[in-house]
């Protein structure tokens, strides 16, 4: 039970239900079509976040060794080298699967794959390594979107540019975790994207909708950050993790055109982030 735990910390599987939220807004925003390639869009998704997640740590080895004895490896909980092991091997299991939906597909999974790997390699050298993590999602968007009928098409670029910059406003914020510096509150500019995405691009019929979801989207943005800016609550941790979770209402926005009994997808998925976040944490 304790080396299954440390899995699940090293994956941070709290976060799977977003990455299943992304799959399933870059599939519709790409045309939809057939819903028997969603199985292993979800499971090659789910291997090369996983992925991720483990070389994260692996590269990082040093540093937590030294700031963050908590994480799983630096604590004995998993070995490096089995880290490294599980990590090249969630990634190739990734992309052979999503080959499996097609060869477009494995192709972006190829493209997904590498841009992973340069986050989890760059990521504690570079200053605008968030940047890197966005991409990392935006390429997911397009990656489920190329599963759809129509391929990657405007909506699903958009759609997932706007998820990329929510991504980096959540990064920088994240990075705020492990440094002494001062908290900074510009990148919450970046979490707004969703709600411009809203504004901008369902004119056609849909733009109540997509203003709904955008201000309930808005309105848990808020919920969040404030645990930043409090005095008496200040918590970094806990305003990134809501915020991750906040990933699937960023989704959600993306797909206003979806049928109204799409929405009970997107809230069990929402309760299931939050749920699984009190068992293992988000970051």
């Amino acid at each position: 039970m304790r080396f299954l735990r440390s899995i699940l910390i090293l994956g941070r599987v709290s976060n799977l239900p977003t990455v299943w939220s992304n799959c399933l807004a870059g599939w519709w925003l790409g045309g939809r079509g057939e819903a028997s390639n969603l199985p292993f869009l979800f499971v090659g998704a789910t291997f090369l976040y996983m992925a991720g997640m483990f070389l994260n740590d692996a590269f990082d080895a040093a540093f937590d060794r030294q700031f963050r004895r908590e994480r799983p490896i630096p604590a004995g909980m998993i070995g490096l080298k089995s880290a490294w092991v599980m990590g090249v091997g969630w990634l190739m299991l990734g992309i052979v699967t999503l080959f499996c939906v097609g060869k477009l597909t494995g192709q972006f999974g190829i493209a997904l794959a590498f841009a992973i790997v340069l986050y989890d390699c760059l990521h504690k050298k570079i200053s605008f390594a968030p940047v890197l993590m966005g991409l990392c999602r935006f390429v997911l968007y397009l990656t489920a979107a190329s599963a759809g009928t129509l391929g990657v098409t405007g909506w699903a670029v958009w759609g997932g540019l706007a998820l990329g910059l929510y991504i980096v406003g959540i990064s920088y914020f994240a990075r705020a975790e492990t440094s002494v510096h001062r908290l900074k509150y510009w990148p919450a500019v970046f979490l707004a994207a969703p709600l411009a995405l809203a504004v901008c691009m369902n004119s056609n019929g849909y733009l109540e909708s997509a203003l709904l979801l955008g201000a309930l989207s808005l309105a848990w943005i808020v919920k969040c950050v404030r645990y930043a800016i409090s005095i008496t609550e200040h918590n970094v941790g806990r305003m990134v993790a809501g915020l991750l979770a906040g990933i699937v209402l960023v989704d959600w926005v993306a797909m206003a055109d979806a049928p109204r009994e799409m929405g009970f997808l997107f809230i069990g998925l929402f309760g299931s982030a939050l749920l699984l976040q009190k068992v293992v944490p988000a970051t």
